[in-house]
């Protein structure tokens, strides 16, 4: 396998082609590249993407493991599947819902498609979701409820046409370089200009021409003022309004009055009014976890849809476009049948669903009725000793969900199944870890945020140890349902066919697309129904609207700023928000040495640290909220608000302070907002290298 082999980077879902090729012994990969010939990136890439392929920090697993004695133990693969299929039919005599299934925005189309039908199908569970709920699940309900459906319009071509770019609670310089690359291009042209809007002064929000800070959670209520702005000077396109749009009149009803709207969000009319001035100008509105993660972020990514359709910047060169965070999470929802169908189909359609039992060949009864109660949700029921055997795939809840200390109690009381490729914090509380194959080692598809699909290959043979994915949910899924699959290793050319098959007629049609499309072309976007189409800006052909919806016109909203769902008081007087590193992966498996205790570093403003000079001991604190106790570091940055705390979200330790209250809508969790305090070390050691203190707080 030592040959350059084409390839998709999986850091993020900008959907970069690379080539790649194994070392000399090819037990690894040895470079990678950009590949000028991928119709996404043109050769361009960016390091991060290329240093977590080659020379990942984490620790690998490397051969199955089952708890003996409270330990991890190795054991071969025959005796961990037959433990798991043991406690997989154990839970099942006592109902489809006794099982809870947890995947992935990191894996191929080819191993979400068949973990839902093993999901769905074999086990008929309804407690089943992936971490995708967790990043996009806001900016999906957003879409499917003002264009009926749910991915964003624009494409990667439009952002050279377009003339003002506003990235609104979004960070791409830190978590898309190359997509940043072009916005940036793109802002820096003679009638072009970049605005940001982000409580921190993030590495984008350097760049920006403008950069406005609302106080965190208040998102909703800015986007609001600047309609109202918007109106008042007549930056709306009345034309486009009445011919392609409906719900604009009740909308009017619903809007604040803007000094009420202004105050709350803690920002000037002065910064409305340039929001709503370069709206007058072709404009694409960029946002990501700021806006979607929030108890408000459905609402708020309407609010943000709004004020593209008020405007008339819908088209090319403009239109509302989410930044999708994990490199499949757009994938995933084609394929991994947890909130629809494959191929966006609705889940409660009977005709849809008749015809999935058809196709896998199991009984209509045993589909479930609804999608379940999401991440949050299913990570209650847990709590709750309503399930009895938990199996996760290529995903870290122990260290991704809020209220991290709640969820780890859940996670040990429970049968937990672990498969994915590093040791994680959701390892530490597994019953039977299953070793899978990761970048640079895998087979498959994979599809970016402006809906490419392309193909993911692997260079080199995964460790003698680990299986594909997709070979460990076929293997389990066999034993719970003789031949709901082949014999594995699966070719995954054939699961994919099946695959698009299932999207034949639908609004994320994949059908045009195959592997052999995919070699010669290398990446297609949907929809595509032959294969010798593709498409393009959703919605719009011909200089002709149809949206999905059932009118065929574009929804506005009457959303509302309702308060944060935990505000500051006399007790928890700061706000803390989280963001990205650059060089850091998600949860940091891929980044982290294994026990790697290092204390994360805090932001906070010098007149916040002068404000509570007390808590502090050798530029060291502790971040207390309702729920946990966390040990810091304090890095003095001006660029965070007064009264606000910054932290990384890459380390586990950060999640046990954040809130798990969900968006009503989207059941999406509020992980950007909460309440804190800071109070004295009790015990910090003076080198590097401290322990990181963790303590339980008032429970959940």
């Amino acid at each position: 396998m030592s040959d350059r082999q084409p390839t998709t980077c999986m850091r993020c879902a900008v959907g970069c082609g690379l080539f790649h090729h194994a070392d000399d012994d090819e037990t690894g990969v040895a470079d990678a590249r950009g590949n000028p010939a991928h119709p996404t990136n043109s050769g361009r890439d960016c390091q991060r993407g290329i240093r977590e392929m080659v020379t990942p920090g984490g620790k690998r697993l490397t051969t199955p493991l089952v708890r003996r004695g409270g330990s991890l133990q190795a054991t071969d693969w025959d005796t961990a599947l037959g433990i798991v299929a043991t406690r997989f039919i154990e839970a099942l005599s006592n109902g489809s819902d006794s099982i809870a299934v947890l995947g992935s925005g990191q894996q191929t189309n080819e191993a979400a498609y068949a973990l839902g039908k093993v999901a769905r199908g074999a086990f008929g569970t309804p407690y089943y979701d992936a971490n995708t709920r967790l990043c996009m699940a806001s900016a999906v309900t957003a879409y499917k409820q003002a264009f009926g459906g749910n991915a964003p319009p624009p494409t990667y071509d439009d952002i050279p046409d377009a003339e003002t770019h506003l990235v609104w609670g979004a960070n791409p310089a830190a978590a898309h370089p190359v997509l940043h690359h072009w916005i940036a291009n793109s802002a820096s042209k003679q009638d072009g200009r970049l605005i940001v809007v982000d409580p921190v002064k993030s590495a984008t929000a350097r760049e920006a021409d403008v950069h406005i800070q609302p106080e965190p959670g208040t998102d909703l209520a800015l986007a609001r003022a600047v309609l109202v702005q918007c109106l008042e000077s007549g930056t709306v396109d009345t034309t486009f309004i009445e011919a392609h749009t409906e719900g604009f009149d009740q909308m009017l009803g619903s809007l604040p009055d803007i000094e009420t709207a202004v105050d709350i969000a803690g920002v000037s009319i002065e910064q409305i009014n340039a929001i709503a001035e370069a709206l007058d100008y072709k404009t694409l509105i960029y946002w990501g976890m700021g806006v979607n993660q929030s108890a408000q972020g459905t609402a708020t990514a309407r609010a943000l849809i709004d004020l593209c359709l008020a405007t008339g910047n819908m088209g090319p060169g403009t239109g509302p476009f989410s930044l999708t965070g994990q490199a499949n999470s757009m994938g995933s929802r084609i394929s991994l049948s947890k909130g629809s169908w494959p191929g966006h189909q609705e889940f409660t359609d009977p005709a849809v669903r008749k015809d999935i039992a058809r196709i896998w060949d199991v009984p209509l009864s045993r589909l479930p009725l609804t999608p379940g109660p999401g991440f949050v949700g299913i990570i209650d029921a847990l709590a709750q000793g309503n399930i009895d055997v938990c199996w996760t795939v290529a995903t870290n809840p122990a260290s991704g969900m809020p209220d991290a200390g709640y969820v780890k109690n859940a996670l040990e009381d429970v049968f937990l199944i672990t498969q994915d490729a590093f040791y994680s914090e959701t390892v530490d509380c597994a019953d039977v870890v299953l070793p899978a194959a990761t970048w640079g080692e895998s087979e498959g598809t994979t599809t970016n945020m402006e809906r490419r699909v392309s193909r993911v290959t692997a260079a080199v043979e995964p460790p003698a140890g680990v299986r594909q994915d997709l070979d460990i949910i076929a293997a389990i899924g066999n034993r719970i349902e003789p031949g709901l699959f082949g014999t594995p290793p699966l070719d995954p050319s054939s699961v994919f066919d099946e695959l698009r098959a299932l999207t034949a007629g639908t609004t994320a049609d994949l059908s045009g697309i195959s592997y052999e499309r995919l070699a010669d072309e290398l990446a297609v976007r949907w929809p595509a129904p032959t294969a010798d189409s593709q498409g393009g800006y959703q919605y719009h052909s011909d200089g002709e609207w149809s949206f999905d919806t059932d009118s065929g016109l574009a929804a506005f909203s009457t959303v509302t700023h309702s308060s944060v769902p935990e505000p500051i008081d006399e007790t928890y007087p700061l706000t803390l928000t989280t963001g990205r590193l650059a060089e850091v992966y998600n949860t940091g498996v891929r980044s982290h040495s294994q026990g790697d205790t290092e204390l994360p570093t805090a932001r906070m403003h010098s007149k916040t640290v002068g404000a509570h000079l007390p808590s502090f001991d050798r530029g060291r604190t502790v971040i207390e909220s309702r729920r946990g106790r966390v040990a810091v570091r304090v890095d003095v940055d001006d660029g965070v608000p007064v009264g606000v705390v910054w932290l990384p979200i890459h380390q586990a330790t950060i999640n046990e302070l954040t809130l798990s209250k969900v968006d009503p809508e989207s059941d999406e969790p509020n992980l950007k907002q909460c309440a804190v305090t800071l109070r004295a070390p009790r015990q910090l050691r003076s080198d590097s290298t401290a322990s990181v203190a963790v303590e339980p707080a008032n429970g959940r």
